[in-house]
């Protein structure tokens, strides 16, 4: 059980996502540039590159517009 599931907000207890390894982390575990994060709940840390993807398709739309 988590300490969130105690209602205590840790900011160490974050979900990352390694890139080398394809698996999530429950706070800082391994190198930054390994890291991507930090998420609130381990399936968004598991939708990490869909969610990258997604928000770089959206900044790139609003540039486009702003050209």
């Amino acid at each position: 059980m988590s300490q969130r599931d105690w209602g205590i907000d840790d900011p160490e207890e974050r979900y990352w996502f390694n890139v080398k390894t394809g698996e999530v982390e429950v706070g800082k575990q391994s190198l930054s540039i390994d890291r991507l994060g930090p998420f609130e709940t381990r399936e968004e840390a598991q939708r990490a590159t869909a969610i990258l993807e997604e928000r770089a398709r959206k900044w790139a739309e609003e540039e486009a517009r702003e050209d």
